[in-house]
């Protein structure tokens, strides 16, 4: 891998705005102070309809990504497939970006937004991946989003604890571990820690891994949001993220 590609990245939550606004807040602020002309923001393409999930299953479970028609990278611009128009994990950072930019009396920089779906431990494979890699290699400045823990009766966990009763911590040494998979540098790796975790990093962390290299990793700041009324279900139900830094390794 040319020195280009390596390089830093900076990773904010995607839940609601009153708990992580201004963490969300930071990396625009970053990116703007970059004074990047163009930026790239990788988003998180959830699992909105029964095919998306389905293919999601079936590729985690071992299945090979090129049999699904979602396989590759969607975002504006590209043609091909549109499940990207319904997502929500970029919409916050999306909207403080227009509303900083007016605040500083300053033209835009081109941001290239782009959802990678089923990098299945394979993301150099990704169809559109080769965009990216031109993309990174001239220097653009890298942002994505991750909400890297989930927890509760709503994700599968039959003895939940709460955020602020032990939870919180045990997220900060999942995301840490999580960390030690990236400095191995193995896309395969890390989507096994994912689905372990309950991260929806899965995708976006693999073309992180791939257009980069080995990680180290840095919690700036950790918060968490109660998901218990929008699952409908008894708590304890929740999600964890922050902004984190991600820094390629030295060779």
């Amino acid at each position: 891998m040319s020195e280009k590609t390596r390089g830093g990245v900076l990773l904010f939550p995607h839940f609601s705005a009153e708990r992580c606004g201004h963490l969300i807040a930071a990396a625009v602020h970053a990116a703007l102070d970059s004074k990047s002309p163009r930026v790239l923001l990788l988003g998180v393409l959830h699992a909105l309809d029964a095919e998306l999930d389905d293919a999601r299953k079936r590729v985690a479970a071992g299945g090979d990504p090129s049999e699904h028609e979602s396989w590759g990278i969607q975002g504006p611009d590209l043609g091909g497939l549109k499940h990207w128009e319904r997502e929500f994990s970029l919409s916050h950072f999306q909207w403080l970006w227009r509303e900083e930019c007016a605040r500083r009396g300053v033209t835009c920089p081109e941001l290239i937004v782009r959802y990678p779906f089923l990098a299945g431990g394979r993301p150099e494979q990704l169809p559109g991946i080769a965009e990216l890699e031109n993309l990174v290699a001239d220097g653009v400045f890298l942002v994505a989003t991750a909400d890297p823990f989930h927890h509760g009766h709503a994700y599968g966990d039959e003895h939940p604890i709460e955020a602020e009763a032990g939870g919180l911590d045990a997220a900060r040494e999942s995301i840490e571990e999580g960390f030690r998979v990236m400095s191995k540098g193995q896309p395969q790796a890390w989507q096994e820690h994912c689905l372990g975790a309950k991260s929806d990093a899965r995708d976006v962390g693999q073309v992180i891994l791939h257009l980069c290299g080995p990680m180290n990793g840095c919690i700036h700041e950790l918060t968490w949001e109660d998901m218990s009324e929008a699952y409908a279900v008894s708590s304890p139900n929740w999600v964890a993220g922050g902004l984190i830094e991600l820094t390629a390794m030295e060779k």
